[in-house]
């Protein structure tokens, strides 16, 4: 133990020292207000001199910072690098505001809408709801439909017909959940009703499942394994399920004292699947190791004890985002179990009634997230937590799911007044 304390009292003095240079710096550099009040905050004893010795160490340091970058895959070549704040200190973004988009297309169940997902390549988006039914549509034919061009609208029409390309009914209560196949034309839903569905729709005319597993709880949320092979599962019971999407076959971690204590609210995968993460109404969010299904952190208490509504991971694997009841959305450092950013000021009327999710746009430049009494879309820089302009969501009711595409400018908005909007910024050409 005597090895770690030593090393704690290190880093603690490093920081100290850190501190003295940044107020020296301040002093020499005439921000003399800043310096003392920065200087009373970390209680700076004895008192720091004025000095631009931080300066030339960050001069030093630069010039043996490697020059060769790193290699950039496929992804980060497409949409940009994604979040990184180790690297990051004056990014711009490219992405357009989510203020600018506009709804392209509208459709609408019997019910109230509760559930939305895209498709791994951007160009189909389901819908389900309390009607126990799915929708799922083609993002072209939705541009096309809300093309400005009047003229191409129309042939685009005659030639690819209605958006709605497949209705699906084999669920006997609301559809809670959507997720399309990292790889295959297969749509998984989770209901009420205690089942996922798996659902081809590669063939016209499906509209029963090909697969059904049957849980003994409600199922209350899912994320496919990158794979596509297994299938993370949250349910109405604390313990996270895991089933195999070809044998239907359950795995639990094998440790009681791992599991939540309360109702699972939501799942997901790292994009490397190394871990996975897991949100709860007891308030706690918990990782996963990817392959041996232990808990290996858990952060109680994430939301001041209230119940976590969503998490989602950055591209990189480095932060995860969660938001809470307490309206509150945050940004963690896997690496150090830290809260490193809290994107405020939505929810400003009390506490929500519904869950709602926090989520990226496909850059990862903003974290997007709708407000419940205002029905409009709250939005974030997602470096420095800078307020953006508000969109109005046009719904009449909560929005009860909202996510956004994996590489495109649009996102999809699922309402408690029956409907789904679609979003799209389109380019000035």
């Amino acid at each position: 133990m005597g090895g770690v304390e030593t090393e704690d009292k290190n880093v603690l003095k490093n920081r100290e020292n850190l501190y003295r240079l940044i107020i020296s710096q301040l002093f020499y550099d005439g921000h003399q207000t800043l310096a003392v009040s920065l200087s009373s905050l970390v209680q700076a004893d004895p008192p720091c001199p004025p000095s631009d010795r931080l300066y030339h160490l960050v001069q030093c340091g630069l010039q043996h910072e490697p020059d060769a970058p790193r290699p950039v895959t496929k992804v980060e070549s497409l949409l940009g690098a994604g979040l990184d704040l180790e690297y990051e200190t004056d990014i711009q973004s490219l992405a357009p505001e989510p203020a600018l988009y506009e709804t392209a297309y509208v459709t609408s169940h019997k019910g109230q809408c509760r559930a939305g997902a895209f498709s791994a390549d951007g160009n189909l988006v389901a819908t389900g709801s309390v009607d126990a039914s799915i929708k799922i549509l083609d993002v072209e034919r939705m541009l096309a439909k809300s093309a400005p061009d009047a003229e191409d609208r129309s042939s685009v029409h005659d030639q690819q017909g209605h958006p709605v390309i497949r209705t699906l009914y084999d669920h006997l209560e609301e559809v809670t959940s959507l997720e399309f196949h990292p790889k295959e034309l297969i749509l998984a839903s989770g209901s009420s009703d205690f089942t996922i569905k798996l659902f081809d729709f590669s063939k016209t005319s499906v509209r029963k499942a090909y697969k059904t597993i049957t849980d003994s709880e409600p199922i209350r949320c899912m994320n496919f394994h990158p794979s596509g092979d297994f299938l993370l599962v949250g349910t109405s019971h604390p313990v996270l399920r895991m089933y195999d999407a070809n044998t239907a076959q359950c795995y639990v971690c094998c440790f009681p004292s791992h599991q939540h204590t309360d109702e699972i609210t939501s799942v997901k995968f790292s994009m490397d699947a190394k871990m996975y993460a897991s949100g709860s109404k007891d308030g706690s969010i918990k990782l996963w190791d990817g392959v041996s299904s232990k808990c290996v952190n858990t952060f109680k208490n994430a939301h001041d004890g209230n119940e976590v509504s969503s998490i989602c991971f950055t591209r990189n694997g480095k932060y995860l985002l969660s938001s809470g009841m307490d309206s509150l959305i945050k940004l963690w450092e896997l690496s150090t179990s830290r809260c490193l950013i809290a994107y405020t000021g939505a929810g400003t009327t009390g506490k929500q009634e519904h869950r709602a999710q926090a989520v990226f746009n496909h850059t990862e430049d903003y974290v997007m997230f709708p407000d419940e009494a205002t029905t409009s879309l709250c939005v974030w820089n997602s470096r420095n937590a800078s307020r953006k302009q508000l969109l109005s969501l046009g719904h009449n009711g909560a929005v009860r799911h909202l996510v956004h595409s994996p590489n495109s400018p649009a996102f999809l908005t699922c309402s408690d007044d029956f409907r789904a909007r679609f979003w799209f910024r389109r380019m000035a050409h």
